[in-house]
């Protein structure tokens, strides 16, 4: 990682978007791969079989709530190991990425008895039996898939955190090599009498097998990088047994990580849960929906890759004394994120009609969605605004404000009103704001009105940083290398 210039506007803008570009263009295949399993899954289920892509939008939503949450406690690992990293110290970052793991594994326990006990999910959507059963099995396979996706999150995010994106990229893209046959296997059947093998059809039950094996053997492979690569040698990866829990350090990534978590876990969850209503409406209209979601998940993941990128860079700063430069970079991957948002938003506006021929042959699926893509050609920009600026935040370690803003926005406004418009209990919603249409207006306001709180904040935090701050020498390191050591510099801001 360079030092920031100094020169011209222009010429600092071009700068740092180089610099984000190149950390965020790795997170961002690799995400891309992340995403991939879901798409494999839906285009499969959409294409042979209407009632699993109905349990798959259910199961889905249903994980991903649980996941993202716990996921985001794990995630803590990136602004603390970013700070330690530009600052030089760097057994005390790899201290923070082996806590880290701990504390991924105590809370894949909490989030495996919820997928096998999936009771409060099902209420809420209240689906077909066939249905319910399919959703059933479908998370009990995720249960296995969840310990090493828990693991391999830490595990990335400290990647992030030393500018080493691409290998959690490869490793993605391993997992999707592998997940793409298991999936046509164990979802759809496979005859092989030459060699005697028959897989009953497992329909949507054997797209959670296949997900558990590829997590599992990614996870694997992704240890065993970081205990041969010599890259992770200074930061004391490859020592002889295991490094016990340390209270200390748990308490550190927890006063972080759980209000992440928590942010994370409101704002997919409002999302998240809005299928689970929506299910309520018929197979038919959840089924379209799924199909707009997807998309949506896969656009986001540009605005989620330039968010990591630019908050392990914002760290990385900050921990080398260097507040003038972190705040400059923050302000440009704002600006950057909501550019790009804006041209894919307009590029799937133009394109929903072929788009949607890839997902799916049913004319009334089809229909339902192609309205929905409208609304999500706009929530793609503002989704993108607050992606960035929330990552940007997180780097500073501001984080119990943004969750009061999520909960009151993403889950009052969004959740909520969309229950309220989309359902229409009083009979008083005009026709078009009605089913899906209604809850996709009401979480577009409730993001929109969560994106303007967080810039607002972030623009705070910028004017009271320090600016007297003494900067540390340049570590002058470009990602996959080892800096050397540097005086550490503590964090200026305090959680919230």
């Amino acid at each position: 990682m360079s030092r920031p210039s100094s020169g011209p506007a222009g010429t600092r803008l071009r700068d740092d978007a180089r610099r984000i570009a190149s950390l965020a263009w790795p997170m961002f295949a690799g995400q891309v791969a992340v995403l991939a399993f879901g798409t494999v899954d839906t285009v499969l289920l959409g294409r042979h079989a209407p009632l699993d892509l109905a349990a798959l939008a259910i199961g889905t939503a249903a994980y991903v709530s649980i996941f993202v949450g716990l996921m985001g406690v794990v995630l803590a690992i990136g602004p603390i190991a970013a700070r330690s990293f530009g600052a030089g110290r760097l057994e005390a970052c790899g201290a923070q990425l082996l806590q880290a793991l701990w504390l991924a594994g105590g809370l894949s326990v909490l989030g495996c008895l919820l997928l096998w006990h999936p009771a409060p999910f099902l209420w809420l959507a209240r689906p077909e039996p066939e249905v319910e059963a399919k959703v059933r099995a479908y998370l009990g396979a995720l249960a296995f898939a969840l310990p090493s996706a828990l693991l391999f999150a830490a595990l990335r995010g400290f990647h992030g955190a030393v500018s080493r994106p691409r290998v959690v990229m490869l490793l993605q893209f391993g997992a999707l090599a592998i997940k793409l046959p298991l999936t046509t296997a164990l979802a759809l059947g496979v005859e092989l009498p030459a060699v005697g093998l028959r897989l009953p059809a497992l329909g949507v039950a054997g797209c959670g097998w296949a997900t558990a094996i590829a997590m599992g053997l990614q996870c694997v492979a992704a240890w065993w990088v970081v205990r041969r690569d010599p890259f992770y040698a200074a930061f004391g990866l490859r020592r002889p047994g295991w490094v016990r829990p340390d209270p200390a350090a748990l308490r550190e990534l927890a006063r972080l990580g759980v209000p992440m978590g928590l942010s994370i876990l409101v704002e997919v969850t409002a999302f998240t849960f809005m299928s689970i209503f929506i299910a309520r409406l018929g197979a038919t209209v959840v089924a379209g929906h799924q199909v707009a979601a997807n998309l949506t998940g896969l656009l986001f993941m540009l605005p989620l890759a330039l968010g990591n990128a630019s908050g392990a860079l914002v760290a990385q700063r900050l921990g080398a004394g260097e507040p003038d430069a972190a705040r400059r970079l923050g302000r440009h991957a704002v600006q950057l994120g909501v550019v790009l948002a804006a041209g894919a938003g307009v590029l799937l506006f133009v394109l929903r009609e072929p788009l949607l021929a890839l997902y799916t042959t049913q004319p009334e699926v089809a229909a339902t969605a192609f309205t929905l893509l409208a609304f999500v050609s706009a929530f793609h920009v503002i989704d993108a605004l607050q992606a960035v600026t929330a990552a940007v935040l997180r780097a500073h370690q501001v984080v119990t404000r943004p969750l009061v803003i999520y909960a009151l926005c993403a889950w009052g406004i969004g959740l909520g009103g969309g229950a309220f418009v989309g359902l229409d209990p009083l009979g008083i919603v005009p026709a078009p704001l009605q089913g899906a249409n209604g809850f996709w207006a009401a979480s577009t306001l409730g993001l929109a009105v969560a994106s303007a709180a967080l810039l607002a904040m972030l623009v705070q935090v910028d004017r009271q940083q320090a600016p007297a701050a003494v900067p540390a020498p340049a570590l002058g390191v470009a990602p996959g290398e080892v800096p050397s050591a540097a005086p550490a510099a503590p964090p200026r801001d305090s959680p919230g």
